[in-house]
């Protein structure tokens, strides 16, 4: 196959279907890789969790990670502000006793003073005024980010400014120092903080642009037609090179409430 039929077939994959938060498609055939992180989020919840009786996981996506995590507490929430996720959530997450709400307003959330004794949030929004009102006295919050710099090489490569929106600026510079200052202003103590930026690979052409669809944030007009020209660019990259490599960029938080 000459590299114009490979290109175009590549292609195809952005019409192949992506529900929940389930990159398998790309990552169980190992099209896409990433390197390890230095610390493991799912083991420092699941140690978590062990020692709650009620949790919230914020962002639960389609349920996939919390499921993963029993036995869970007796009274266990979740949210999820993406509306096509909240079905497959619910579908999977409530014969498990897992109460899952609908919101889309980070600054107020459906929860009471003080309600939980344990907040998950991997890759979520949030607002720390807000975690620190529905935390127990020494309720503990363990969280996920990703950085404002995660994935920059594909911006460059496809000439897009980086987290340019001016309606999300409040993700413009966030890394560990502001997320560290707003706990901490917000009435939290920080237990454990670290911060890295691993390598995420791409094998071919088609997992990047499935990628891309899948997280409209990263280039926010994406479409194949629109990026023609800077897609096959890459992808002769890849020929040559054999893979497109960028850097995450991801820091954990542990925090308790005071």
């Amino acid at each position: 196959m000459d590299t114009d039929a490979q290109f175009m077939d590549y292609l195809k994959d952005v019409d192949h279907d992506f529900t929940g938060w389930d990159f398998s498609f790309i990552t169980g055939t190992g099209r896409m890789q990433t390197q390890l992180l230095p610390w493991s989020y799912g083991s420092i919840a699941k140690t978590a969790i062990q020692q709650s009786k009620i949790m919230l996981d914020m962002g639960t996506g389609g349920g996939e990670f919390l499921s993963l995590l029993r036995p869970l507490p007796d009274h266990v929430y979740a949210t999820e502000g993406y509306e096509p996720n909240v079905a497959i959530a619910k579908k999977r997450l409530e014969p498990l006793g897992v109460k899952v709400i609908e919101f889309v307003d980070d600054a107020i959330l459906p929860f009471d003073n003080g309600q939980f004794d344990l907040i998950l949030n991997q890759h979520e929004s949030y607002s720390a005024i807000e975690l620190h009102r529905i935390s127990s006295s020494g309720g503990n919050i363990i969280t996920q980010q990703v950085g404002w710099t995660d994935c920059y090489q594909i911006n460059d490569k496809l000439g897009v400014p980086l987290n340019e929106d001016p309606l999300n600026e409040d993700f413009q510079n966030w890394c560990l120092e502001k997320a560290l200052e707003e706990l901490e202003g917000s009435g939290f103590k920080i237990l454990e903080s670290s911060e890295a930026f691993p390598v995420q690979r791409f094998y071919d052409i088609g997992a990047l642009a499935y990628y891309l669809k899948a997280i409209p944030w990263q280039i926010p007009d994406f479409s194949i037609q629109g990026y023609m020209n800077e897609l096959y660019n890459v992808h002769c990259m890849i020929k040559e090179k054999g893979y497109f490599d960028v850097n995450q960029h991801r820091f954990l938080i542990k925090a308790e409430a005071r």
